[in-house]
């Protein structure tokens, strides 16, 4: 052993002797609302000895403004054994301005990244990047518009359809989608017609704001080019196509319209359910008929096209859904479209269809508080729409007069709200990730990811679109059973839920990445991909997930590099700011 190894070891040891602990500090690395809930987490390799104090430093006249006390420890042995978590407080604190937080232990001084304070920070922030982002995922090269002006079906032979536009997924696969994982029943995300209805909640919740920021024009301009597309998606037999396919292949006319099983298995089962994006592309188009703006296609037709989907879904819905059954996902779409349409119309067709479907949400809800998928024992989770229920329910409850009809939907989105904070505060949590019941091999149990081990067999990612969607619905839903003066609306446990998750995305995690590409320290690498499309500032990655290994999603991961897996992590996806969109605008429209 040389000298220079025996001074290390015996360095360590001196350290370990004096109980020297290593401070990291996670934050929020873009901003804080000035009147929402702020945490930051700090951790240490060994517990603190004594009571520790964090100091909020003002960057401009590099000053203590707040001081406060740590509060833990905390620990996650399933992530880190051994690591001690504190969290720092700092939600009384609302004078604007830009911060770091420092800590100092052990004679050493650890700094966050800095951060801004101020009223409606995060949609002040950001929102302008996110419009950004969606417009350059716009599927409008040259290339594009020509392959999928004339674009070919699956098993169609010869035959073509005129469905350009639409916004490309993610940030390495140029395909369009209502919906992937069609196949695996239960897990069908909502992917461009959440988009466009995300554009339009928010558009309509903060309009004030909007305009006073100049985006407003904007922003309604990104919906109508989505809702665009979907009419052209929408085909001369009232069903809506799937999927427009890339096969991962450089030339644009290998694109087809498609049903996608899993690793890219194709056929020609490309007609949307309810729950494969029909529902929501109806939700969507029939919003926006209401607008006094139009695209190429007028609010009349807007609205026209809506009723005639969902009549055809009405009678062929179960036709599409893979397993022939309706489940828990094709109820909250199919509630969103029949509550749109009630809005737009108020024709009493509408309102049964809507009043059904909230009936049978209210009736899914479990005695624990979880819904359930099916009909059977299966817990409802979602990798990236598991607020969707709560935000569908309250929707319809904006619409909704009948007090007993009232009070049951209202009823369900209580319980679930209780049961997010419930399972979430069961364990040792000092980030505040939001946790879900599944079902393992046969047994439900409780985790803070998806497991990888499920029902498509082969896919699962980072859950930045669920957080977002979650603390979407702790407040939406929280306003309506749980209001209160400040905090957003609700009640604090609530307002720190939905804080939480947003903070998450935004840097306070583990591996202190900014999942917001072009925002704080550290991003994620640049994913290229093909027609000159990427990842873009505003765009948000896939995130962390449970343990690679773990079919369980036990542990925690993050990886930069994976033999071309690597996409599981640091993909930007097209649900993961739609759902963000839709939390900041709640969080401004309080």
């Amino acid at each position: 052993m040389n000298l220079r190894v025996v001074l290390l070891f015996v360095a360590v040891c001196i350290l370990s002797l004096t109980g020297f602990a290593q401070t990291t500090i996670y934050a929020n690395q873009v901003g804080f609302d000035s009147r929402e809930p702020k945490i930051a987490v700090v951790s240490a390799d060994k517990p603190l000895i004594r009571k520790t104090v964090f100091n909020l430093i003002n960057t401009t006249t590099n000053k203590s403004e707040f001081t406060g006390v740590l509060s833990g420890p905390a620990t996650i042995d399933d992530w880190t054994p051994g690591k001690s978590y504190y969290q720092a407080d700092f939600s009384a604190f609302k004078r604007a301005g830009k911060y770091v937080i420092k800590v100092t232990i052990d004679g050493k001084t650890a700094s966050s990244f800095p951060f801004i304070i101020e009223e409606d920070a995060l949609a002040k922030l950001t929102l302008s990047s996110i419009i950004h982002y969606y417009n350059k995922q716009r599927a409008n090269t040259p290339q594009e518009i020509e392959a999928d002006t004339h674009m070919k079906l699956q098993g169609g032979g010869d035959k073509t359809v005129d469905i350009h536009g639409g916004w490309c997924d993610a940030s390495g696969d140029v395909s369009k989608y209502f919906s992937h994982l069609a196949y695996a029943n239960f897990m069908s995300p909502q992917q461009t017609p959440l988009v466009v209805w995300s554009m339009e909640s928010a558009s309509e919740g903060i309009p004030q704001l909007l305009n006073k920021w100049k985006l407003k024009n904007k922003l309604d301009d990104e919906a109508l080019y989505g809702a665009d597309y979907m009419m052209r998606a929408l085909s001369k037999d009232n069903y809506f196509y799937m999927i427009i396919f890339s096969y991962f292949n450089k030339d644009p006319h290998a694109r087809r319209i498609v049903g996608l099983r899993a690793n890219s298995v194709t056929t020609d089962e490309y007609q949307a359910a309810f729950r494969e994006g029909g529902g929501m592309a109806i939700a969507a188009l029939a919003r926006i008929s209401r607008w006094k703006k139009h695209g190429e296609y007028t609010s009349k037709q807007y609205l026209d096209a809506a009723k005639r989907a969902f009549a055809h879904l009405l009678k062929y819905n179960i036709k599409y859904d893979d397993d022939g059954k309706e489940n828990i996902i094709d109820d909250y779409c199919a509630l969103m479209a029949a509550t749109e349409l009630w809005i737009a119309t108020n024709q009493p067709l509408y309102r049964n269809e809507a009043r059904k479907r909230a009936q049978n949400l209210n009736k899914r809800m479990s005695p624990e508080g979880y819904f359930i998928s099916n009909n059977a024992d299966r817990p409802y989770w979602h990798a990236s729409d598991a607020g969707l229920p709560v935000v569908a329910l309250s929707r319809y409850l904006t619409r909704e007069k009948d007090k007993s009809l009232r009070a049951a939907a209202l009823a369900t989105i209580k319980k679930a709200l209780d049961y997010n904070l419930s399972v979430t505060n069961k364990v040792s949590n000092p980030f505040g990730y939001a946790r879900q019941s599944f079902l393992y091999k046969g047994k439900v149990q409780d985790g803070f990811f998806i497991p990888h081990d499920n029902e498509t067999g082969w896919w699962w990612q980072g859950e930045d679109a669920r957080l977002a969607s979650l603390s979407t619905a702790a407040l939406v839903g929280g306003r309506l059973v749980y209001p209160a003066k400040g905090n957003w609306g609700v009640k604090d446990s609530l307002a720190v839920f939905a804080s939480q998750q947003v903070s998450w995305i935004l840097g306070c995690n583990p591996y202190s990445m900014c999942f917001m590409y072009g925002f704080g320290k550290t991003n994620v690498p640049y994913m290229h991909s093909n027609f000159g499309h990427g990842s873009e500032k505003g765009g948000i990655s896939n995130g962390i997930t449970g343990k690679k290994e773990n079919g369980d999603g036990s542990g925690i991961d993050f990886k930069t590099e994976d033999n071309g897996n690597e996409w599981r992590w640091t993909e930007q996806w097209i649900p993961h700011a739609a759902w963000f969109l839709q939390a900041i605008a709640a969080m401004a429209k309080n």
